[in-house]
């Protein structure tokens, strides 16, 4: 083919032609632009997706975690606070009897002699309720004493009666200790709440 077109046209042409490739390939280059940066958004958010599942799990894992270490403190709380109960509930059935003694002694005058003491432990509990987990077993505890001796006059041993009633229980005389006014035998019992 000929080409009877003059050189400016020629020029004109090629400027167009020119300027034509250059639009397309800067409107390809915008595309390749776009395109690149929506691919890099949507990498974007599916690892943001992909850190968000995993965090959700492990703070799920941490919960569970966590309540599992709780559930399994609480349970060991619990054990020792039965085996605490227990061993309080053993060791409340002990009485020192030696305690028992002091108190009488405070009491007993110096004039008097005892001849024969006895000690009986009366323990009555009240049953621990199911219903109540912080509930304790009580136990009310007392010491049946059982005292003989021997009281220079009566006026000293109306005295020690006196002085036993006011510091314990059920205290009994028996009649026979009021017969004689001097040289007395005496037998008491009385109760000591422990």
């Amino acid at each position: 083919m000929i080409n009877l077109l003059s050189k400016e046209d020629k020029k004109i042409l090629l400027v167009e032609k020119n300027k034509k490739i250059t639009v397309i390939l800067c409107f390809l280059l915008l595309f390749f632009i776009v395109c690149l940066i929506l691919i890099i958004f949507s990498i974007k958010t599916y690892i943001n997706g992909q850190i968000n599942a995993k965090n959700i799990f492990l703070v799920e894992s941490e919960k569970q975690l966590f309540q599992s270490e709780t559930q399994e403190l609480e349970d060991k709380i619990k054990t020792a606070n039965d085996s605490f109960k227990k061993l309080n509930y053993f060791y409340s059935k002990n009485i020192y009897f030696s305690e028992v003694l002091q108190k009488i002694s405070d009491i007993f005058p110096e004039t008097f002699y005892a001849t024969n003491i006895s000690m009986r432990l009366d323990v009555s509990e009240a049953k621990e309720d199911p219903s109540n987990s912080e509930s304790v077993m009580k136990i009310e505890r007392s010491v049946l004493v059982g005292l003989s001796g021997f009281a220079s006059t009566r006026e000293a041993l109306l005295i020690f009666k006196d002085d036993l009633e006011k510091s314990f229980d059920n205290v009994l005389f028996p009649p026979s200790n009021w017969v004689d006014k001097k040289d007395i035998n005496f037998y008491v019992t009385f109760n000591i709440e422990i």
